[in-house]
């Protein structure tokens, strides 16, 4: 079991991919720091994109509806290609060309080179998770898109062929070369999340609460595993969650307050750790026979045995987080909602380290607390209104909710700030 899952840490060490491959452990080579800023990008608008990095070029989406690449060592501006909205996924680059998603229903190809368009696959339409007063929101009877529906589907690519998914309800496969269609599986509702891909099979979850295993070829639906529905009528269902694979298990969260281990093959529950109420939107981390994730309400970051789900640590945060970890050395990395990125010591669970962005040093004092908590007045009201307005006054402070990706010792993430910082 060990050797299986260092081998699937060392395979998956690429940061030209979400979560440094396409089975998503989440696991960099080489050092990592957060202490000095070696450079930083502003772009027009938040970046929620993970940025990726190949041969000294970080690739990265921004809410401004560009897709930028930088030098990744003084994040001098190479080229940017616009689409007709937000990017809100994170780029894969393979081959020479560069896969990512967009808010406007697109999956482009750009040349990684030149950020000229080599062709582009066009789904059902893009949407968010949409419920009657979501989130216990105002009035109760009225369908409202979620506004914590932030993120889109990154691509995975695997040998000839893109995976990823769409708020059209699809999971789609394309030939990487030319953006033909190869397959799409329909689910019941929105898909977001990332796809992780492993020996042959494509594993994602869904707003219907399911969890997919695909034949990645074929496109046959293996099995799917249903998660828990909720009890008190706030809609808080849904896999947003990018799974992780690894030493033939899947992990993943759920906005069920649970995080689940399955079994890779059958999509058997292995056991679940209850984050009582807590969601899961970030994808976790696997290595050396640990699993790492963070919650968002909750606040809590935990180390969980990947076998057992026996918890090895539990430490409690100031702020939410969406932001995926990334293990490098003795290190997890995650950003939140405060617009802070901390370290965690993989040991002890102590945070060794913090970044502050520009965001969160300049609107501080009107959202943050004395005792370094969000403020409630950020929210004005319970109505879908009143919670974008939050959600902007959360992104005023910087929140970090771009997952970290490591580089030749370099540490890279996005800010709701506008910001790509290199940071090391």
């Amino acid at each position: 079991m060990l050797i299986e899952l260092l081998l699937a840490s060392i395979l998956a060490a690429d940061p030209s991919m979400f979560r440094g491959g396409a089975t998503h452990s989440g696991v960099y080579e080489g050092p990592a720091g957060i202490r000095t800023v070696v450079w930083k990008y502003r772009t027009g608008a938040k970046v929620l994109s993970s940025p990726s990095v190949e041969d000294g070029v970080v690739y990265v989406g921004s809410s401004d509806h560009n897709l930028y690449a930088l030098a990744a060592a003084d994040g001098a501006l190479r080229w940017k290609f616009p689409t007709n909205g937000p990017v809100a996924s994170s780029p894969a680059i393979v081959d020479g060309a560069v896969y990512f998603t967009s808010v406007d229903g697109n999956l482009y190809a750009v040349g990684a080179a030149d950020g000229k368009l080599r062709w582009k696959f066009r789904t059902e339409g893009e949407r968010r998770f949409t419920a009657p007063g979501i989130h216990g929101a105002i009035p109760r009877t009225e369908t409202m898109p979620d506004p914590y529906d932030v993120f889109l589907s990154s691509p995975a690519v695997v040998g000839a062929t893109v995976y990823f998914g769409s708020g059209d309800h699809n999971v789609y496969a394309v030939e990487a070369a030319t953006g033909k269609l190869k397959w799409k599986v329909a689910t019941g509702n929105v898909v977001h999340a990332s796809p992780a891909v492993a020996d042959g099979v494509v594993y994602i979850g869904g707003w219907d609460r399911n969890l997919y295993a695909i034949d990645a070829e074929k496109g046959a639906v293996l099995w799917k595993f249903q998660t828990g529905d909720d009890t008190e009528i706030y809609n808080q269902v849904g896999i947003a969650s990018s799974a992780a694979v690894s030493g033939r298990m899947v992990y993943f969260g759920c906005r069920d307050g649970h995080f689940y281990a399955v079994d890779a093959k059958t999509g058997t529950q292995r056991w679940s750790v209850d984050n009582h109420k807590g969601w899961v939107i970030a994808s976790p981390a696997v290595r050396d026979g640990v699993v790492y994730f963070p919650t968002s309400d909750g606040k809590r970051f935990k180390a969980v045995d990947a076998v057992s789900g026996a918890v090895r640590f539990d430490t409690g945060m100031k702020a939410i987080s969406f932001s995926s970890p990334a293990l490098s050395g003795g290190t997890a990395y995650f950003g939140t909602s405060d617009g802070w990125l901390r370290a965690v010591d993989l040991q002890s669970g102590k945070v060794t380290a913090e970044f502050q962005t520009d965001g969160s040093k300049e609107n501080a004092a009107k959202w943050i607390d004395a005792a370094g908590e969000m403020k409630q007045t950020m929210y004005p009201d319970y109505t879908l209104d009143g919670i974008m307005v939050g959600l902007d006054r959360m992104f005023s402070l910087g929140a970090i909710l771009s997952s970290p990706a490591i580089a030749g010792g370099i540490l890279y993430v996005g800010s709701g700030d506008g910001n790509v910082y290199a940071l090391r």
